[in-house]
């Protein structure tokens, strides 16, 4: 009889081990999840905010550089309406390019989808390259801030 006993202690643990989870530890769970995820997801988002800043300087960065190797081989800088689309193709309206190599294969647009701006000559340097920033308007704060070439 001992055995019997033992076999029915056995099976009542074996039934609560198959038990599962309640709905109570379950929301517990749940709480603890949302909780987590309301003290990570804001500064996550800030980061994909921070990131296409950074590639927008970067851009800004390397469209500048492509300008300066124009202004080398040309003796200028491309004019406002020849635009940035001259360090691509070659400017078909004045003044003429006489010594023009591709300087980029394509011409990048920012991080929010917008081409980037250009002025020949600038307003804060002798050129300015720059990009309105997420809400596509002149100005702006934060992450609607304009970033360009003078920064």
């Amino acid at each position: 009889m001992p055995n019997m006993k033992r076999f029915a202690q056995f099976a009542r643990l074996r039934r609560q081990a198959q038990r599962g989870f309640t709905l109570i530890e379950l929301m517990v769970v749940l709480v603890i999840i949302g909780v987590l995820a309301a003290l990570v997801v804001p500064n996550v988002l800030d980061r994909a905010d921070d990131a296409r800043v950074t590639a927008a300087r970067t851009d800004v960065n390397n469209l500048t550089q492509a300008l300066k190797l124009y202004k080398l081989d040309n003796l200028r800088y491309p004019t406002t309406e020849q635009g940035l689309q001259a360090l691509v193709a070659k400017p078909t309206t004045g003044p003429q390019a006489a010594n023009w190599k591709p300087y980029l294969e394509k011409l990048p647009q920012d991080p929010w989808g917008q081409p980037y701006q250009y002025l020949s000559p600038g307003i804060k340097g002798e050129v300015d390259v720059f990009s309105f920033g997420a809400d596509g308007k002149s100005g702006g704060s934060g992450r609607d801030a304009d970033i360009g070439s003078w920064q």
